[in-house]
This record gives C-alpha cells, structure tokens and sequence, in this order.
C-alpha cells in the first residue's frame, strides 16, 4: 500500500530518547484463545534490550478486560460498569503474571501501577506517582501501568489508555510515546472500509484535529479507543513538546526500529515549544471545582494577550471551591477557554468580581493577590491553542 509523500520529520530525535512511553493495546495482546504469549514475549524482549541500552521504558498496557473475558468465557464486553469492573480483576493477575515471566526471560523486573483519574487529579498523589515511578526507573525496573478498573467510576476515568498513555508521557517527562496498536498507523481513510487508503507517514502538531476526521472507531471486541483516541493522545503529548508514533504492535522489531528513527508507522512532531509539567497537570490531569465567566476583554486579554486575570473581568461565578484550586474559564458565551487555578475562594470572588484590583484590600483585607487567575497558573484549552 503506497504511503504518502514523506516530509522530513524530527524522527531522529527518538534515537536519542532515553525515557519513553509505551503504550500497547488489548488488540496487540490478545488472540482467539486469550492473551496472546508470543506478543508478549516479543514486546518483552524489545523493551528488555532497550533497557539494557541504557533506556527507560514505561509500559501502559491494556488487556485486563480482554483477559479477563476470555478466562470467564465472554464473547462480549460487558455493558454494566459492576461487571467490567469484575471482568478487570480476574484478568488484571493473569495479565502482569504474564509479563513478569516473559520479562524474567532476560533478567528483568516489572512493577504493576494501576491508577485512577483521581490519582493524577489532586496534585499530591500526582506528585507521588511520579516519585514513585523515578525511582522504579532508577531501580532497572519496567513499570507497567494500567487503569484501576476496578474501582474507577465513570467520572473518574481516564477514558481509554491513550490518554492514560499521554498523561503518563506528561508526567514523567518522557521524550517520546510510542501507541502500538493492530493497524499501521493513521490513513486516508479507515483501511478496513476503503483499500485504497494511504498511510499517512507525518503529522505536524497542529494539524491533528484536521486529521481527526480521518480517524475511526474502535476496530476490536476487546477495544475502548479506536484512532481519535489515538490522535487526541498524540495532541495532548504534543503540546508538551512530546513527539509520538503510532505503529503496527503486530509488525515484529517495530519498537525497536520506531525508537531507532526508522520509517515505520504515523509519526506526529510535538509543538516547538514544551508545555511545563505543572501546566500540563493543570490542562489535563486537574478536575476543575468550578466555572469563572470572564466578560469580552477579560477574555481577548487572556487569549491574545496572555495576560492573567483581574477581578474587573470576571462577570459570574459558579460552583463552591477554594483558594487554590482547579477552575474552568468561559466566555460570555459559554465557551471554556482556560482551567487555571484560583487565588480566591468562590465566596471571596464573588465579593470582588467586576471590581478593581485596588478595591480587594478593602473588601478582603491584607495580603491577598491581585490577579484571580495568575498568568503562570493558566493553560488555554485544546481549541483556543488550536
């Protein structure tokens, strides 16, 4: 299948990578009697000789569910979160037993993380994960993360883990985030429905969200993402300065030649400038705990300007929280254009909001900021990055 024409890309630079994430799916791992053994010993082996190379791998591995399907003997993904939940417990010892005999095969230790949203929302237990896995890193030992199904919730979850995958990527610093997945990489069209479809070899960071209608569904019965999930991961990771490649995990060597520089899959170049790990905590891990509506010029000075925020622009307040935390900015519109955090509590803004500065030491007395939203504690969202 003929690709399109090549641009020239900063593939090089994931030779050079030495903390990496690697995303593989349940697709990928599974096969008609369960998990597929020879995948996982294939990846294995890969990761292992990257290690030894002086690498750091993280792993994020699906496959609980799909395993823990096929050890109850389901065709189907349940519907009811209670049986999904059930469904991820049987599979999710069988999955990491797996992985750590196909790892001991070369001398290699693994570590089962399973996270919540709500690990990575509050700032502290996000913080602790991050130790936590630097210093599996510093120990040789291959950190293999996967969604705690079985306690998370609807709103509580990351979604699928392509996103967990860019988190993570986030999180850790990692200089690049491989998505093994069961086709080759993104196309012209869905390759299942139209056989003409072309592989799409590079993909500039801003030009993801055209891309997305290129994207399908979820092609698997054991699936969550299909690749909008995949494209939405390589623009949270590029905005951080990550680059990311989503590649065939059923092409044998891939890994290696993706963390090689070599051609295989769809690459995606990060933004030229790398969002701080603070900002990205606040743009995509954080739970905001309210809404500020900001009028016409609060907005255009946030957006254009990238100035902070002034009790003068502020028109409404919603929902109960306090100084410090995670808030939603809106337009007059409607529109979410920033999550920032807030120098006041919801009750103290709304005392001060449409007044000046100069007036807060009045209302509120000493000591207090000037700015509700600092600019240095303020991340635009996806759409008014574009």
């Amino acid at each position: 299948m003929e690709e399109t024409k090549r641009k020239s890309d900063g593939r090089e630079a994931l030779a050079s990578a030495r903390r990496v994430v690697v995303k593989v799916g349940s697709a990928v791992l599974t096969a008609e009697d369960g998990l597929d053994l020879g995948a996982i010993a294939g990846l294995s082996r890969e990761i292992s000789a990257l290690v030894d190379a002086g690498r750091q791998i993280i792993l994020v591995s699906s496959g609980a569910v799909a395993a823990g399907m096929r050890r109850m003997g389901l065709s189907q993904k349940p519907s009811a979160m209670r049986e999904k939940q059930a469904v991820a417990a049987v599979g999710q010892g069988a999955l990491i037993r797996k992985y750590e005999k196909a790892f001991e095969e070369h001398g290699k230790k693994v570590a089962q993380v399973l996270l919540s949203g709500d690990d990575l929302a509050r700032r502290v237990s996000y913080l602790n994960a991050r130790n936590t896995l630097t210093t599996l890193l510093s120990w040789g030992v291959v950190p293999i993360i996967n969604e705690n199904d079985t306690v998370a919730t609807e709103e509580l979850k990351f979604g699928d883990n392509d996103n967990l995958s860019a988190m993570i990527a986030h999180l850790m610093d990692a200089r690049a985030l491989v998505i093994l997945t069961d086709i080759e990489g993104l196309y012209t069209a869905d390759p299942r429905t139209f056989p003409g479809a072309r592989l799409v070899c590079e993909v500039a960071c801003g030009e993801i969200a055209a891309r997305a209608k290129e994207a399908g569904g979820s092609g698997s019965a054991v699936g969550t993402g299909g690749m909008a999930s995949k494209l939405a991961a390589a623009r949270k990771a590029g905005r951080a300065g990550i680059p990311v490649v989503v590649a065939s995990g059923k092409r044998k060597g891939v890994l290696t030649d993706v963390l090689s520089g070599g051609a295989s899959g769809t690459f995606f170049s990060p933004a030229p400038t790398r969002m701080d790990r603070r900002k990205c905590w606040l743009a995509y891990a954080a739970r905001p705990k309210g809404v500020i509506v900001v009028d016409a010029g609060a907005a255009k000075a946030l957006v254009s300007g990238g100035k902070s925020l002034l009790p003068v622009g502020v028109k409404d307040v919603e929902g109960d929280f306090r100084e410090g935390a995670p808030v939603t900015l809106k337009n007059a519109e409607g529109l979410d254009i920033a999550v920032g955090l807030s120098s006041f509590s919801s009750a103290e803004l709304r005392l001060i909001m449409g007044k000046p500065s100069s007036m807060i030491v009045e209302i509120l007395g000493e000591g207090r900021h000037d700015e509700v939203v600092h600019r240095d504690n303020l991340v635009l969202t996806d759409s008014e990055k574009g």
